[in-house]
């Protein structure tokens, strides 16, 4: 008799652990880093929060949060909004290495940057192929 009260106890506690994680995951973190790395194939790419480096990333945050981007590149760069809800970039010329500019993303919705295709080229810094356009698309939720 305790055994069939128990496998629909444990069903349910273990649907619920699961639900309120999907819930956890779906809104994502407060704050997330984001580093600019100079290299040799493809001039630069970027990782959010010590992951993979790559010319495009993606990443979801509770509403309300920000993200801090650091430019660890020899180049300069400009991160412009492409689409989603308006936000204010504090600082978005990158112009030197470890310069930061912070984001804050005050409302839920998809929002899309890319770096300003054109304004990184410095003489003298060999690459090998085309330059990536870095792109991150934050989903705020």
């Amino acid at each position: 008799m305790t055994r069939t009260r128990t496998i629909p106890f444990l069903a349910a506690t273990v649907l619920a652990a699961i639900v309120a994680g999907a819930a956890a995951a779906a809104t994502g973190p407060s704050h997330a880093s984001l580093v600019i790395r100079h290299q040799t194939r493809g001039c630069h790419s970027w990782a959010v929060n010590g992951g993979a480096f790559a010319p495009a990333q993606s990443i979801a945050l509770k509403t309300g949060a920000t993200i801090t981007i650091t430019n660890n590149d020899v180049m300069p760069h400009l991160l412009v909004q492409t689409s989603g809800p308006k936000v204010a970039l504090t600082r978005p010329a990158m112009n030197h290495m470890s310069a930061i500019t912070r984001v804050s993303f005050p409302h839920k919705g998809v929002y899309v940057f890319m770096t300003k295709a054109g304004e990184d080229y410095m003489a003298g810094v060999k690459t090998v192929g085309e330059d990536n356009v870095l792109r991150l698309k934050v989903t705020v939720a």
